[in-house]
């Protein structure tokens, strides 16, 4: 009657150690994570403006397709800087199709090398990704005080 005890538990620990492996639970989340939405951009994640006069306001689109098999959704998109706004589509984006994010930089008041880091919130793993617009500002010339 031991003997027959002895068995059955360790048939019973050997069943629930074989279930609790997890293989199931990755592969579910593998097969979720391919149903997501993707935000594939169709250029560079970063733009390139060049040099510009302080005062100057520089506009780029950075277009993208959506690559997932469900809609995609911008829940918000925020910039580092005042001076950068962005402008994005807030209707969902249907698989397989393009959209875009217009991003604004104004020069205003800056001068130097310029970095300024778009970051956009969507439905997406990783829940967010960033675009950058990069340049040198060259300063605008001071006005002459005549005495």
């Amino acid at each position: 009657m031991r003997r027959i005890f002895s068995v059955a538990f360790f048939s019973l620990i050997s069943v629930v150690l074989l279930n609790c492996s997890g293989k199931e639970n990755k592969n579910e989340s593998g097969q979720a994570g391919g149903k997501l939405p993707v935000m594939a951009l169709l250029d560079s994640a970063s733009y390139d403006f060049g040099t510009i006069q302080e005062g100057q306001v520089v506009e780029h689109t950075f277009k993208f397709t959506n690559e997932g098999e469900y809609p995609l959704i911008l829940n918000n998109i925020t910039s580092s800087c005042g001076c950068t706004t962005p402008e994005w589509p807030k209707e969902p984006i249907g698989p397989k199709e393009t959209s875009s994010i217009k991003v604004r930089f104004d020069s205003k008041n800056k001068s130097g090398p310029q970095v300024k880091t778009i970051t956009v919130y969507a439905n997406t793993e990783p829940a967010y990704s960033e675009l950058r617009l990069r340049g040198i500002v060259n300063s605008a010339p001071k006005p002459t005080v005549e005495k």
